[in-house]
Protein backbone atom coordinates (compact mmCIF):
# COMPACT_ATOMS: atom_id res chain seq x y z
CA UNK A 1 0.00 0.00 0.00
CA UNK A 2 1.55 3.69 -0.85
CA UNK A 3 1.03 4.42 3.33
CA UNK A 4 0.03 0.72 4.74
CA UNK A 5 2.88 -1.62 4.41
CA UNK A 6 2.98 -5.23 2.75
CA UNK A 7 -0.30 -7.60 2.87
CA UNK A 8 0.19 -11.04 2.31
CA UNK A 9 -3.51 -13.60 1.01
CA UNK A 10 -3.26 -17.03 1.12
CA UNK A 11 -7.06 -17.69 0.04
CA UNK A 12 -7.45 -16.48 -3.33
CA UNK A 13 -7.85 -12.28 -1.69
CA UNK A 14 -10.96 -13.00 0.31
CA UNK A 15 -8.73 -12.13 3.17
CA UNK A 16 -5.65 -10.05 3.89
CA UNK A 17 -3.27 -9.89 6.86
CA UNK A 18 -0.65 -7.29 7.05
CA UNK A 19 3.15 -9.00 6.95
CA UNK A 20 5.30 -5.75 7.36
CA UNK A 21 4.64 -4.22 10.53
CA UNK A 22 7.16 -4.27 13.39
CA UNK A 23 10.15 -4.83 10.43
CA UNK A 24 9.93 -1.69 8.14
CA UNK A 25 10.94 1.67 8.57
CA UNK A 26 8.64 3.27 6.18
CA UNK A 27 4.94 2.10 5.58
CA UNK A 28 5.06 3.07 2.10
CA UNK A 29 5.49 0.50 -0.57
CA UNK A 30 7.29 1.48 -4.19
CA UNK A 31 7.34 -2.17 -5.70
CA UNK A 32 6.98 -6.10 -4.58
CA UNK A 33 8.86 -8.36 -6.47
CA UNK A 34 8.93 -12.98 -5.79
CA UNK A 35 11.14 -15.28 -7.07
CA UNK A 36 10.33 -17.30 -9.64
CA UNK A 37 12.19 -20.14 -8.57
CA UNK A 38 11.25 -19.97 -4.93
CA UNK A 39 7.90 -18.34 -3.50
CA UNK A 40 9.43 -17.79 -0.84
CA UNK A 41 11.80 -15.44 -1.15
CA UNK A 42 10.36 -11.69 -1.63
CA UNK A 43 12.08 -8.42 -1.88
CA UNK A 44 10.40 -4.99 -1.39
CA UNK A 45 11.09 -1.52 -2.16
CA UNK A 46 10.35 0.90 -0.10
CA UNK A 47 8.72 4.96 -0.93
CA UNK A 48 5.60 5.02 -3.30
CA UNK A 49 6.35 5.51 -6.74
CA UNK A 50 3.32 8.15 -7.34
CA UNK A 51 4.66 11.61 -5.85
CA UNK A 52 1.30 12.88 -4.12
CA UNK A 53 1.60 15.90 -2.21
CA UNK A 54 1.57 13.65 1.00
CA UNK A 55 4.49 11.24 0.25
CA UNK A 56 5.83 9.10 3.04
CA UNK A 57 9.75 9.07 2.43
CA UNK A 58 11.06 5.21 1.76
CA UNK A 59 13.80 3.40 3.52
CA UNK A 60 15.34 1.31 1.51
CA UNK A 61 15.16 -2.33 0.37
CA UNK A 62 13.63 -5.43 3.05
CA UNK A 63 14.16 -9.47 1.85
CA UNK A 64 11.90 -12.46 3.12
CA UNK A 65 13.30 -15.65 2.81
CA UNK A 66 9.99 -17.57 4.26
CA UNK A 67 7.22 -16.07 2.77
CA UNK A 68 6.45 -12.56 4.57
CA UNK A 69 7.19 -14.06 8.40
CA UNK A 70 10.30 -12.04 8.61
CA UNK A 71 12.63 -9.08 7.03
CA UNK A 72 15.54 -8.05 6.91
CA UNK A 73 16.66 -4.58 5.63
CA UNK A 74 19.13 -5.43 2.70
CA UNK A 75 19.86 -1.60 1.90
CA UNK A 76 19.58 1.13 -0.21
CA UNK A 77 18.32 3.32 3.07
CA UNK A 78 18.78 6.78 1.37
CA UNK A 79 17.56 6.04 -2.50
CA UNK A 80 13.99 7.51 -1.65
CA UNK A 81 11.37 6.26 -3.40
CA UNK A 82 11.93 3.24 -5.41
CA UNK A 83 9.42 2.45 -8.40
CA UNK A 84 10.42 -0.87 -9.62
CA UNK A 85 11.92 -3.86 -8.20
CA UNK A 86 12.79 -7.08 -10.51
CA UNK A 87 14.35 -10.54 -10.10
CA UNK A 88 16.59 -12.82 -12.28
CA UNK A 89 14.47 -15.69 -13.04
CA UNK A 90 17.50 -17.81 -13.48
CA UNK A 91 19.05 -16.59 -9.70
CA UNK A 92 17.15 -14.87 -7.39
CA UNK A 93 20.24 -13.52 -5.69
CA UNK A 94 20.42 -10.83 -9.16
CA UNK A 95 17.79 -8.12 -8.59
CA UNK A 96 17.65 -4.46 -9.87
CA UNK A 97 15.56 -1.53 -8.33
CA UNK A 98 14.71 1.68 -10.29
CA UNK A 99 15.02 4.29 -7.73
CA UNK A 100 13.06 7.53 -8.48
CA UNK A 101 14.86 9.44 -5.50
CA UNK A 102 14.26 11.36 -2.61
CA UNK A 103 10.87 12.90 -3.75
CA UNK A 104 11.48 16.24 -2.15
CA UNK A 105 14.90 17.80 -3.10
CA UNK A 106 17.92 16.65 -5.11
CA UNK A 107 20.06 14.12 -4.01
CA UNK A 108 23.13 11.72 -5.73
CA UNK A 109 21.05 8.09 -4.88
CA UNK A 110 18.81 7.97 -7.52
CA UNK A 111 19.89 5.43 -10.36
CA UNK A 112 19.77 2.00 -11.07
CA UNK A 113 21.15 -0.61 -8.90
CA UNK A 114 21.83 -4.26 -9.00
CA UNK A 115 22.77 -7.13 -6.58
CA UNK A 116 24.45 -10.21 -7.43
CA UNK A 117 24.29 -11.26 -4.01
CA UNK A 118 20.78 -10.97 -2.86
CA UNK A 119 21.10 -7.44 -1.87
CA UNK A 120 24.51 -7.79 0.33
CA UNK A 121 26.24 -5.04 -1.91
CA UNK A 122 24.70 -2.93 -3.87
CA UNK A 123 26.15 -1.59 -7.81
CA UNK A 124 24.87 1.70 -9.17
CA UNK A 125 24.89 0.69 -12.85
CA UNK A 126 22.83 3.71 -14.00
CA UNK A 127 22.75 6.77 -13.34
CA UNK A 128 21.91 10.40 -14.99
CA UNK A 129 22.05 13.65 -12.39
CA UNK A 130 20.91 13.88 -9.06
CA UNK A 131 17.99 15.05 -10.39
CA UNK A 132 16.96 12.61 -12.45
CA UNK A 133 16.05 8.86 -11.14
CA UNK A 134 14.25 5.95 -12.61
CA UNK A 135 10.09 4.98 -12.38
CA UNK A 136 10.63 1.88 -14.03
CA UNK A 137 12.62 -1.12 -15.12
CA UNK A 138 12.28 -4.12 -16.96
CA UNK A 139 13.94 -7.61 -17.65
CA UNK A 140 13.99 -8.79 -21.37
CA UNK A 141 12.15 -12.28 -21.15
CA UNK A 142 14.32 -15.13 -21.64
CA UNK A 143 17.54 -13.00 -21.58
CA UNK A 144 17.66 -10.93 -18.46
CA UNK A 145 20.78 -9.57 -19.17
CA UNK A 146 18.85 -7.24 -21.47
CA UNK A 147 17.02 -4.31 -19.66
CA UNK A 148 15.11 -1.71 -20.06
CA UNK A 149 15.08 1.35 -17.80
CA UNK A 150 12.59 4.57 -17.65
CA UNK A 151 14.42 7.73 -16.34
CA UNK A 152 12.21 10.30 -15.02
CA UNK A 153 13.29 13.79 -13.42
CA UNK A 154 10.64 14.42 -10.69
CA UNK A 155 10.29 16.37 -7.59
CA UNK A 156 7.54 16.71 -5.25
CA UNK A 157 7.49 20.53 -3.58
CA UNK A 158 4.99 22.09 -1.17
CA UNK A 159 2.92 23.51 -3.88
CA UNK A 160 3.57 21.70 -7.35
CA UNK A 161 5.28 18.65 -8.45
CA UNK A 162 7.97 18.57 -11.18
CA UNK A 163 7.13 15.65 -13.28
CA UNK A 164 9.51 15.41 -16.30
CA UNK A 165 12.30 17.61 -18.15
CA UNK A 166 14.02 17.89 -21.30
CA UNK A 167 15.00 14.79 -23.06
CA UNK A 168 18.58 14.75 -21.86
CA UNK A 169 16.80 14.51 -18.54
CA UNK A 170 14.22 11.48 -19.31
CA UNK A 171 13.58 8.31 -21.63
CA UNK A 172 14.05 4.90 -22.08
CA UNK A 173 17.93 3.36 -21.55
CA UNK A 174 18.42 -0.06 -22.91
CA UNK A 175 21.59 -2.53 -21.54
CA UNK A 176 22.43 -5.58 -23.42
CA UNK A 177 25.23 -6.75 -20.86
CA UNK A 178 23.48 -7.01 -17.04
CA UNK A 179 23.70 -3.12 -17.16
CA UNK A 180 28.00 -3.01 -17.68
CA UNK A 181 26.57 -0.34 -20.64
CA UNK A 182 23.50 1.71 -21.60
CA UNK A 183 21.87 2.85 -24.80
CA UNK A 184 19.46 5.55 -24.97
CA UNK A 185 16.17 4.78 -26.70
CA UNK A 186 14.96 7.67 -28.88
CA UNK A 187 13.82 6.90 -32.50
CA UNK A 188 10.36 7.10 -32.43
CA UNK A 189 9.75 8.78 -29.00
CA UNK A 190 8.51 12.47 -28.03
CA UNK A 191 12.10 14.78 -28.67
CA UNK A 192 11.06 17.27 -26.48
CA UNK A 193 10.19 17.48 -22.97
CA UNK A 194 9.37 14.00 -21.18
CA UNK A 195 7.99 13.04 -18.01
CA UNK A 196 7.31 9.77 -16.34
CA UNK A 197 7.40 6.27 -18.08
CA UNK A 198 5.98 2.81 -17.59
CA UNK A 199 7.29 -0.21 -19.29
CA UNK A 200 6.34 -3.72 -20.29
CA UNK A 201 7.54 -6.35 -22.22
CA UNK A 202 5.59 -8.90 -23.80
CA UNK A 203 6.32 -12.50 -22.43
CA UNK A 204 4.93 -14.44 -25.99
CA UNK A 205 7.38 -12.00 -28.33
CA UNK A 206 10.14 -10.64 -26.43
CA UNK A 207 10.79 -7.89 -29.32
CA UNK A 208 7.59 -5.94 -28.44
CA UNK A 209 7.40 -3.55 -26.09
CA UNK A 210 4.91 -0.95 -24.49
CA UNK A 211 5.86 2.65 -23.34
CA UNK A 212 2.79 4.89 -21.52
CA UNK A 213 4.80 8.17 -21.67
CA UNK A 214 4.20 11.27 -19.94
CA UNK A 215 4.92 14.14 -22.69
CA UNK A 216 2.73 17.49 -23.65
CA UNK A 217 0.33 17.78 -26.04
CA UNK A 218 0.05 15.11 -28.59
CA UNK A 219 3.41 13.36 -27.69
CA UNK A 220 1.74 11.38 -24.80
CA UNK A 221 0.51 7.91 -24.84
CA UNK A 222 0.95 4.26 -25.52
CA UNK A 223 3.95 3.59 -27.29
CA UNK A 224 5.41 0.50 -29.44
CA UNK A 225 8.21 -1.23 -30.30
CA UNK A 226 8.54 -4.20 -32.16
CA UNK A 227 12.30 -4.58 -32.30
CA UNK A 228 13.28 -4.50 -28.89
CA UNK A 229 13.74 -0.78 -28.63
CA UNK A 230 15.32 0.11 -31.72
CA UNK A 231 11.83 1.85 -33.04
CA UNK A 232 9.23 3.17 -31.22
CA UNK A 233 5.54 4.14 -32.80
CA UNK A 234 2.69 6.05 -30.91
CA UNK A 235 -0.30 3.71 -30.83
CA UNK A 236 -2.31 5.92 -28.80
CA UNK A 237 -2.78 9.63 -28.16
CA UNK A 238 -5.51 8.97 -25.35
CA UNK A 239 -4.85 11.40 -22.64
CA UNK A 240 -6.37 9.14 -20.32
CA UNK A 241 -3.19 7.47 -20.23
Amino acid sequence: ASGGGVWKTEDYGTTWNNVSDGFFASPSIGAIEIAQNDPNIVYVGTGSDGLRSNVISGKGMYKSIDGGETWEHIGLADVGQIGAVEIDPTNHNIVWVAAIGNAFKANSDRGIYKTTDGGLTWNKVLYISDKVGFADLELLPGNPDIVYAAAWKAERKPWTIISGGTNDEGGIYKSINGGKDWKKLARGLPKDLIGKIDLAVSVVDSRIIYAVIEAPGDEGGLYKSENQGRTFKQVSKNKGL
